[in-house]
């Protein structure tokens, strides 16, 4: 878990400005109070070292929590007073407080941030609150596997141009996850109990995830005469060399999502419209050609191939809650991804 400090020279002086007044309501240390006091009312009692060790917990999240708060959403502080998220605040603390592990404490604080963002009751807000009391009873292996289902199942990069792109994203999105993932059945199995998705009798490899979200990539071209019996233009801004073998061309476009963009965008009639759709679908790599260039390019990779492939990552589809985690868990460890309403609203 990340933690602030502040250091200072000699006979210099450190102050750390806990008294502003937030939305010109409740102060930084006031808030502060009142979310300790949450806990204070509702933890039971416990005896010894492990009292202290609780509350000493406790304001560890609670100072983590209120700093990112005030850094993404200081409007936040407003709910301070409102039941409902004082409950959802109570269950990080109380869940920190008995584990104290930093992985998932960083993840609630995450998934708790994003909660105080909601106005009102609705499904993003049903979503969250059931996400922090889900979110302890999973092991940092099955984060990893909703992180990883959620990312290639759900979500689609377009800005990756080539191959090398495609190894950058892989490492930023993929690789802190690759050496965390089994392929035990009992640890899908425990992610199907806990709601956050369910177990299907069709599969999906994630070579052809991967070579229909990002077709453009893995593609051995054809040659540039091909193009004329469909009466289109080499320099019509609708071909590039081909990104594996430059000898030859492919068309200007990632998916089926870009190639209708790239579509409305020209003034194709309806025969050279249907000849750029089968020149994109033409000598595209194999599922096998596609799995051996993720390898290549990125040697994790192959374990991430290995476990989707035989375990149930291969027919594992989510919930609204498993996506809210596996979300909050790939913007723990990156910082920054796409807000969640995308996936859920």
């Amino acid at each position: 878990m990340t933690k602030k400090t502040q250091k200072s020279g000699d006979k210099s002086t450190n102050i750390q400005a806990e008294e502003i007044n937030i939305n010109q309501g409740l102060s930084y240390s006031e808030v502060k109070e009142v979310a300790l006091d949450v806990f204070k009312s509702n933890f039971y009692e416990l005896s010894g070292i492990a009292k202290e060790t609780a509350r000493e917990r406790a304001e560890t999240i609670t100072e983590e929590f209120l700093q990112k708060l005030n850094d993404e959403n200081p409007s936040g502080f407003k709910k301070a007073d409102d039941p409902d998220f004082q409950h959802a605040l109570f269950t990080v603390q109380k869940e920190y407080a008995r584990t104290g592990d930093e992985q998932l404490g960083d993840l609630l604080v995450d998934l708790l941030v994003d909660r105080s963002k909601q106005e009102q009751r609705d499904i993003m807000q049903i979503v969250l609150n059931e996400s922090l009391n889900i979110a302890p009873k999973l092991t940092n292996e099955q984060l990893s596997a909703l992180s990883i289902i959620f990312l290639f199942r759900y979500t689609v990069n377009h800005g990756i141009g080539n191959i090398d792109l495609l190894g950058q994203y892989f490492d930023r999105n993929v690789k802190p996850f690759a050496g965390n993932l089994v392929k035990g059945a009992p640890c899908y199995q425990h992610l199907q109990f806990t709601s956050c998705g369910s177990i299907s009798i069709g599969s999906q490899s994630i070579e052809n995830i991967i070579g229909t979200n990002y077709q453009g990539l893995f593609m051995k071209g054809f040659d540039a005469d091909e193009i004329q019996k469909y009466d289109l233009q080499l320099n019509s801004g609708l071909f590039i060399n081909c990104l594996n073998d430059n000898s030859k061309i492919q068309v200007k476009a990632l998916n089926e999502d870009s190639l209708n963009k790239l579509i409305e965008g020209k003034n194709l009639n309806e025969e050279q419209e249907k000849g750029l759709k089968e020149l994109f679908n033409k000598n595209k790599m194999s599922g096998q050609e596609i799995k051996e260039l993720c390898i290549q390019t990125r040697s994790y990779m192959e374990n991430v191939f290995d476990v989707w492939e035989n375990s149930h990552m291969k027919n594992f589809t989510l919930t609204s809650v498993g996506i809210a985690i596996g979300h909050a868990n790939i913007k723990r460890l990156i910082g920054e991804f796409s807000d969640l309403s995308i996936w859920i609203n």
